[in-house]
């Protein structure tokens, strides 16, 4: 992590695991909170305004840091489990 000289932090060098997913035949982006998550997996996600758990299919995965994120980080929810 590198801190700038007026004490914010500039960058995190912690990459993530994300996971786009198929729900309802649409694709949506998740954070993973493991990296041993493979493209077909079933997982349950957060889903609509109440976040009631849906099942979908991972299409993608995607190593990256929070700069280089797919979608805003402060908008991405975390998957519930792996099925």
């Amino acid at each position: 992590m590198i801190h700038s000289l007026s004490g914010g932090v500039i960058r995190d060098n912690f990459k993530h695991t994300f996971v786009k997913v198929e729900i309802e035949g649409a694709p949506y982006w998740y954070l993973s909170p493991t990296s041993k998550i493979s493209v077909g997996d079933r997982v349950s996600v957060p889903f609509g305004k109440n976040d009631f758990p849906r099942e979908g299919v991972v299409l993608k995965v995607e190593e990256a840091d929070s700069l280089c994120a797919p979608v805003p980080m402060n908008r991405i929810r975390e998957i519930y489990s792996i099925l």
